[in-house]
């Protein structure tokens, strides 16, 4: 006879681990595909369980893009120690590694910002603000550039560039190996800031 007990979760835990779960999912889904159903039958609850908890459709996807917007800036951060270009390239190489694993979702995330929903925009630009800002740090190995309002819209600029380049990359790359990729990346940024900077 068992004496195992069930670990009842409290609202927000479950709630939380719902999210995880959509998250996993979007990796191989595209934010479309990811229905209420889909993730009732996935989770093993009802579906009227998960419009307890988020609501709806609409609740249910930004809180998935949110939780996956966090995922990206974690995975993405400096390591914390080199110059400031070796800190680069590593974030480059975890966010090309990033878009990778997360095609389907990533893609979809993107269109999904592009769109017409002002709140799945503003945690887009909230994870690009982030992710850009970390250029001007000054942790370990100082800034990478010069924190300047004209150099400051240049990495605005490079940073879509960087993320239309990869995404290309991830649906044809077109000879390009990774290695290459990568160094294309990390030596755009520099040489755009250089190119601005040079006196005419």
């Amino acid at each position: 006879m068992s004496t195992s007990t069930r670990t009842r979760l409290r609202p927000d835990q479950r709630r939380s681990q719902l999210v995880d779960l959509g998250v996993r999912l979007l990796a191989t889904r595209s934010l479309d595909e990811l229905s209420i159903d889909l993730l009732a039958e996935e989770a093993g609850i009802s579906r009227g369980l998960l419009y307890h908890y988020f609501g709806g459709k609409q609740a249910f996807h930004e809180a998935v893009v949110r939780r996956a917007a966090d995922d990206l800036i974690e995975q993405t951060a400096p390591p914390g120690h080199g110059d400031p270009l070796e800190q680069l390239a590593a974030s480059m190489t975890a966010y090309v590694d990033y878009v990778v694993a997360n095609r389907a979702g990533y893609l979809s995330l993107v269109r999904a910002a592009q769109g017409g929903n002002e709140t799945l925009r503003a945690i887009y630009d909230d994870a690009r603000s982030a992710l850009t800002d970390r250029i001007f740090t000054e942790d370990a190995g100082g800034a990478l550039v010069e924190d300047t309002p004209a150099v400051r819209l240049l990495v605005r600029g490079w940073a879509a560039l960087a993320e239309e380049v990869v995404v290309t990359w991830v649906t044809d790359p077109a000879g390009v190996s990774r290695d290459e990729l990568l160094a294309i990346l990390s030596a755009s940024l520099p040489a755009l800031v250089e190119a601005i900077s040079a006196p005419s």
